[in-house]
């Protein structure tokens, strides 16, 4: 054997360990499943963009991402882990939804996953968003509220310089731009019977002073500042200032209405700020601003509506979906998007690369230091949230008094808390 083939024998065994040794080892490819909502935050576009980038940055992994309205979102997790196959391995959760997540194991605490860095750069209420108990479901990726959206150019034309600062001023412009006939209906709402509705009712209640569910669980439905709550609504249809169809309406619907000059006023997430002022999606581009939402008698209440992103249950590649969920909760990746969802990083706010709007941004520091979350601390709000919306819409489209619809709620409350 010559001398040059005993080399090439030691070259080939020695890169041949190289490869065997376990720090060294190619790591084995892994295709992740994804579960999201359609549009009312990040855009289907900016997902896939995201997405895009972590594969970039982990060859190993793919991605797959499947779109759903939020509508069906939870229903979806629900079916996909209770058949004991789930195949989803990171799903985006609702702040509602984690009690009863936690309580099933869909999604698993991730409580040893978060770095000192993420203690340290986001707010402790939060990184609380999916805590239950001691334990920590999932990392909060969409940052968000309801705002107050007006036409700037309705505004001007009925005599006013700024929006309404509260809900009898809002009553008051709006009565002012129909009279003089610039808009039919000047303020649409999101009050489709659907989790939607609950998001304004909530905020409305909040306002008024009332409460949905006291701490024990109990109903608060048919007292107080609950019950001005569901009259003012009721009062908006009677009075011809609230578009009828309301009623039938998500909030993708509102914004097009909006977005289609036939709207002076609406209450909606932050994606619509830069979709109703965009030319290629809105017919009023320019002409659409954001305030904090109308004050009432208990002050300028807004209602959370956080997510976060979960690792399920049935994921048996959990490193790599958290991998996944540490990239796109980010700061420099949630920075890039903030015109569809602000960053959950405190500082990042101020930061000089954050592509969001000033306006956005002065309009969201002042909401998000007055927000409130709905009662989602008990394990069956799903489901007294859906006989909720079906009392609600009675009242809306005048079949029942609002006394009437909320009286029998305590009753629901009571039975649901009595079978957790």
């Amino acid at each position: 054997m010559t001398r040059r083939i005993i080399i090439a024998i030691a070259v080939a065994t020695l890169l041949l360990s190289t490869l065997l040794l376990p720090g060294c080892k190619k790591a084995e490819p892994v295709t992740l499943q994804m579960l999201t909502m359609k549009q009312a935050a990040y855009s289907d576009t900016h997902i896939n963009e995201m997405v895009a980038k972590f594969m970039e940055a982990n060859p190993e992994i793919t991605v797959q991402v499947t779109f759903v309205p939020y509508e069906s979102l939870h229903d979806k997790i629900v079916t996909d882990q209770a058949s004991g196959s789930g195949m989803y391995d990171v799903v985006l959760v609702d702040e509602i939804w984690p009690v009863e997540f936690a309580a099933t194991n869909y999604i698993i605490p991730i409580n040893d996953r978060i770095t000192s860095e993420m203690r340290a750069g986001v707010s402790q209420a939060l990184l609380d968003i999916l805590k239950v108990g001691e334990n920590c479901y999932g990392l909060p990726w969409v940052l968000d509220t309801k705002f107050l959206f007006y036409n700037k150019t309705m505004l001007t034309e009925a005599g006013y310089a700024n929006p309404p600062a509260t809900w009898d001023e809002l009553v008051a412009q709006a009565r002012a731009i129909k009279q003089k006939g610039i808009c039919k209906y000047p303020i649409a709402w999101s009050w489709a019977q659907a989790e939607a509705l609950i998001c304004d009712y909530a905020q409305l209640v909040y306002s008024f002073g009332g409460e949905i569910l006291a701490a024990d669980g109990t109903a608060k439905v048919n007292t107080d500042g609950a019950l001005d709550a569901l009259n003012f609504m009721r009062q908006t249809i009677s009075d011809g200032i609230t578009n009828p169809n309301s009623t039938t309406y998500l909030e993708e619907d509102v914004r097009k209405i909006l977005s289609e000059g036939k709207a002076a006023f609406t209450l909606n997430w932050t994606y619509v700020f830069a979709m109703a002022n965009a030319p290629e999606t809105s017919q009023v581009p320019g002409q659409i601003g954001i305030a904090p939402t109308p004050a009432g008698p208990a002050g300028p209440v807004g209602v959370s509506g956080s997510m976060g992103l979960s690792v399920t249950g049935s994921s048996t590649h959990p490193d790599e979906a958290w991998k996944l969920i540490d990239f796109l909760c980010s700061e420099a990746n949630q920075k890039q998007y903030a015109s569809d969802s602000l960053p959950i990083w405190t500082a990042a706010l101020d930061a000089a690369d954050l592509n969001a709007s000033p306006e956005l941004v002065a309009a969201a520091k002042v909401q998000f230091a007055a927000v409130k979350g709905r009662p989602e601390f008990v394990s069956w709000y799903n489901a007294f949230s859906t006989k909720l919306q079906v009392a609600i819409q009675k009242v809306l489209l005048g079949t029942q008094s609002a006394q009437e619809a909320m009286d029998p709620m305590l009753a629901e409350a009571e039975q649901l808390k009595s079978g957790q």
